[in-house]
């Protein structure tokens, strides 16, 4: 991997992106619509582009593979880089991009590139917890690139994805697309996050991870604020009112941290640390960096990467535990699934999460 091109590399996963490659990756050229943020990043080549206008031959001319770290245009980019061979990395969570993106794997197979999905703390991270849960029940057997995209995997049937996100270190697109996503928050149930967090109340948010893992698994978001999580049901009627939506743009109540937790069969694999931009930027630079091992094709990251991943991942100062999810011997506390039908009907709907 010789040129390595961040869309998007002046944001706060950018930067990140940006600093796990360098040491790695002789060129790296960041690029979006402002020229002078893209020459503010230490260690990179700035170059303007604008996605909804420019013609992308110049940009990836000589590009090995492009991370994109922006949502905007993104199928026709990632369409663009397969047709040349390039190979495309997304931290998008938009489950409308990703199926897009999904339905290029024959034009990637044949041009043996690859493109690799779902990057991130939720959807990615929490892919990858899940992968352990969804092994064990197939005795191990769920290998990276063992599925395509649409194809069946090992039954994830009874799986809880938590994400508890620190309300001070939102950036304006994840305020924008939480304010949005209210309108389709759903049932609520309790989890058990790694210390401090402890046992929360998390609300059903359509992050993707839970539309394309395989199996019945739902995922809930909650906030570090106990306050603040309690009152997002509350919310949603009001997502659309300008006062709210510019007070949640300014209002930082809450800290930086962050914790993933997935439970199943009354035990948790959990992720959690500090700066979730930060967590996602360097999630990117490691899968770019392990893209010449990889496939052909498109493939989410739980069929991209091999179990080390989260190991190596968590060295950069995260922490990967599991314990039980009955805290003390407690009985588990009973929360209903939703019905098989219900589950369905969620998947119409739009996700997107840009922690990013």
């Amino acid at each position: 991997m010789e040129r390595v091109l961040v869309l998007g590399g002046y944001g706060a996963v950018g930067r990140e992106a940006v600093a796990g490659l360098r040491g790695h990756v002789p060129e790296i050229v960041v690029a979006g619509r402002d020229i002078a943020k893209a020459r503010t990043v230490d260690g990179a080549i700035p170059m303007r582009i604008d996605l909804r206008h420019d013609d992308l031959d110049e940009a990836l001319t000589g590009v090995d593979a492009v991370v994109m770290c922006a949502e905007r245009e993104n199928v026709r980019v990632a369409e663009a880089c397969l047709r040349r061979g390039v190979h495309y990395v997304d931290v998008s969570a938009s489950r409308e991009i990703l199926s897009g993106i999904e339905r290029l794997n024959g034009l990637a197979v044949e041009r043996k590139a690859t493109a690799v999905l779902s990057v991130g703390l939720a959807p990615g991270v929490t892919n990858l917890l899940a992968r352990a849960f969804i092994a064990d029940s197939s005795g191990g057997n769920a290998e990276p690139g063992s599925t395509a995209p649409g194809s069946t995997a090992p039954d994830a049937t009874g799986i809880d994805i938590g994400v508890l996100v620190g309300s001070g270190e939102h950036g304006p697109s994840a305020v924008e697309w939480t304010l949005d996503s209210l309108g389709e928050i759903g049932e609520s149930w309790r989890m058990r996050f790694p210390e401090p967090y402890g046992v929360r109340t998390v609300h059903r948010f359509p992050f993707s991870d839970q539309y394309t893992l395989p199996g019945r698994v739902r995922t809930g978001l909650c906030l570090d604020s106990r306050a603040l999580t309690a009152l997002l049901p509350r919310l949603a009627r009001f997502r659309d009112v300008g006062a709210v939506r510019a007070a949640a743009r300014r209002v930082r109540v809450g800290g930086d941290g962050f914790a993933v937790a997935v439970a199943s069969g009354g035990s948790v694999r959990a992720f959690s640390g500090r700066r979730q931009s930060r967590a996602t930027g360097l999630a990117a630079a490691l899968v770019v960096r392990r893209l010449d091992g990889t496939a052909p094709g498109v493939h989410h990251i739980e069929d991209a990467v091999g179990p080390d991943f989260l190991t190596e991942l968590a060295d950069e100062g995260f922490e990967l535990s599991r314990y039980s999810e009955a805290p003390h011997g407690a009985a588990r506390a009973s929360a209903a699934r939703p019905s098989a039908g219900s589950h369905d009907a969620a998947r119409h709907g739009a996700s997107h999460y840009d922690a990013r």
